[in-house]
């Protein structure tokens, strides 16, 4: 399988650089989008095998772009990062076909795990 792709997509500079860090050093070809836009336009792009998707960003928030990913493509695999308290949109989420969600902060390690088993899975 060729190196397997994370788009990472959040407002904040620090996060996308500490993920795209984190997951560049375990093998995988990253790229950064601040906003819904350039999430989709690096979708059309790249077609990522994974989305890591923040749900709070101005102007378009996770879950509008969330339904734009899926209506791009609907088998596209997106991973949720929320702050706690978002019950309504995490459920809503998951309905839509999220794989799971993590809560900030989060736990790099175990997003780094869930994340590598899912990846993982996609070769088997």
């Amino acid at each position: 399988m060729a190196q397997a792709k994370i788009l990472i997509v959040d407002d904040q500079y620090g996060i996308r650089m500490l993920l795209s860090e984190v997951f560049q050093s375990e093998g995988y070809l990253t790229f950064e989008a601040a906003n819904g836009q350039q999430a989709l336009e690096i979708t059309r792009k790249e077609r990522p095998n994974l989305v890591l998707l923040d749900m709070k960003i101005p102007g378009m928030n996770g879950l509008d772009i969330l339904k734009h990913l899926k209506e791009y493509d609907s088998t596209i695999q997106v991973i949720m990062m929320t702050a706690y308290g978002e019950l309504d949109m995490i459920k809503e989420a998951m309905q839509l076909g999220v794989l799971t969600h993590f809560a900030k902060p989060f736990d790099i390690n175990e997003l780094r795990k869930k994340v590598g088993e899912y990846l993982l899975s996609l070769t088997s």
